[in-house]
């Protein structure tokens, strides 16, 4: 059996629905608020309820789980792994970050969970994961309303770009991945994924240029991009009603996009994906139209 933790997020529902459409595979989900009828309870947050949500399970696809403090995410992330072992599973697969993204202070978490990982007594599977397309489609659709009236878009951006990716092109080889592990582990093989660690990188940079023009063809007005400071980007972020943890983490993301650190090199996403990688462009201009016209601003 496989089991995906965090079905009722963006990434994890994907992969989730992804397995449940291959033949030949029994896919249970698991989240917190799990009935163990439609999914299982898998509370990272409860260790006890981790016992019985991988019973049975072969391989696991170990979405990570952030949204919090890094205490809480050790602590989330070492009561799987113990779990894990304890309920015997074969393999797990987890979604990391991808290499370009190492010096976000979002990393360490990933790569505190990922040397855990190696010392345990199952296979494992990493697929570091490329950041979101989602994040400038976003910025895109947030600063529409405000492109449309003043022709700028503004952001902190630097002159810097990222290498995105879309998120289901992340679930497709999350999919790809653990379905070939569990039809090798039902004929008696090891997985063939095991111990190998993807870098999932995404093959197009967007900077903040990229994104006004995007605005320009979806508004069919000229939009120019304006560097926004960290410092105005913070009170920006401040203003939102974050947590202390999420202002403190997206801007180190926009720091080192500033410092140029964000664009990939190599990448194994085009030799797992089965179908070429969405467009980032596509995505984008996609995007816009959408946006309400009563959001206006951008970060």
């Amino acid at each position: 059996m496989i089991l995906v933790t965090g079905i009722s997020g963006g990434l994890g529902s994907l992969i989730f629905h992804g397995l449940s459409g291959e033949e030949g595979l029994d896919v249970a989900g698991g989240t917190r608020s799990g009935d163990g009828v439609t999914a299982r309870r898998i509370d990272f947050d409860d260790p006890a309820s981790l016992a019985e949500g991988f019973r049975g399970v072969d391989v696991l696809v170990f979405v990570s789980a952030g949204y919090a403090e890094d205490d809480v995410v050790l602590a989330r992330h070492g009561a799987v792994v113990n779990a894990a072992e304890a309920a015997g599973v074969r393999h797990v697969v987890y979604t990391s970050l991808a290499g370009s993204g190492s010096l976000m202070s979002i990393a360490l978490p990933h790569r505190w969970t990922e040397a855990r990982l190696a010392d345990a007594s199952f296979d494992v599977t990493i697929l570091r994961n490329g950041l979101y397309a989602e994040l400038p489609v976003g910025l895109a659709a947030a600063g529409a309303a405000s492109a449309a009236d003043t022709g700028v878009f503004a952001a902190a951006f630097g002159a810097g770009r990222m290498s995105v990716v879309a998120k289901q092109d992340l679930a497709d080889v999350a999919v790809r991945v653990a379905a070939e592990i569990q039809h090798d582990l039902a004929g008696g093989r090891r997985g063939r994924h095991a111990g190998r660690t993807y870098e999932l990188e995404g093959v197009e940079a967007i900077g903040g240029q990229d994104i006004a023009d995007a605005l320009s063809d979806a508004l069919d007005r000229r939009v120019d991009y304006q560097p926004m400071s960290l410092s105005t980007a913070r009170t920006a972020l401040t203003g939102l009603g974050l947590e202390p943890y999420q202002t403190a983490h997206t801007i180190s993301l926009f720091s080192n996009l500033n410092a140029g650190y964000l664009q990939a090199g190599d990448t194994d996403l085009t030799a797992l994906l089965r179908a070429e990688p969405r467009r980032v462009r596509d995505l984008l201009v996609e995007a816009i139209p959408a946006s309400s016209p009563s959001v206006a601003g951008s970060i």
